[in-house]
């Protein structure tokens, strides 16, 4: 299995190719992320099983041009794992190399489906499967799911981190908006 760990930074997984523009220890290959629209990534077609970003997608820029040149590389029905902060905790903002916030919703248009209103000429698609929303375990304590959910949807710092599962569905979907679907969301609470 080719896995990537992608945008890895100071950490590098063994067993996996570990990506990043800055040359640091344990790095495998050092690629510019932000400029997929103009550079291709070193890696054939349909050739890689797994992704792994880890709190480096809410630093991307170019976001949907970056997809679409990981939907190129990934086998269909690869897996791509997201850590990420939740839009609406203070973990979005406070780092200033932060360029957009996420929220559960927003990983819908990295799919065809959503773009039944516009083309944006992005051709990627990846299918959103589960978002995990962790929350503070004292913060929620007591409360049922879907009263975590209500909070989270008009309260800053309710979730901390998103964990989302992304699926490559190939061939592309075409952009109609029956053709949507909805992740799983889970909420878990973290200590």
């Amino acid at each position: 299995m080719k896995r990537l760990n992608l945008g890895c930074g100071r950490n590098a997984i063994a067993g996996w190719i570990n990506v990043d523009q800055v040359a640091l220890p344990g790095v495998d290959v050092v690629a510019d992320l932000n400029a997929c629209a103009t550079t291709p990534l070193p890696f054939e077609p349909d050739s890689i099983d797994e992704l792994l970003m880890s709190h480096f997608l809410e630093h991307v820029p170019n976001v949907l041009p970056l997809m679409q040149e990981l939907h190129r590389i990934c086998k269909a029905d690869a897996r791509a794992t997201l850590l990420i902060p939740h839009g609406a905790s203070d973990d979005a903002w406070e780092d200033p190399t932060h360029v957009r916030p996420y929220f559960p919703g927003s990983f819908g248009y990295f799919s065809q489906p959503y773009y039944w209103r516009a083309d944006y000429g992005y051709r990627g698609d990846w299918q959103p499967e589960k978002v995990i929303l962790r929350v503070g375990a004292d913060d929620c304590t007591g409360q049922t799911s879907q009263q975590v959910w209500i909070r989270s949807r008009r309260e800053r710092n309710v979730v901390r981190e998103m964990m989302v599962t992304l699926r490559a569905v190939k061939p592309v979907r075409e952009p109609r908006r029956e053709l949507q679907e909805q992740p799983v969301i889970e909420i878990v609470s973290v200590p």
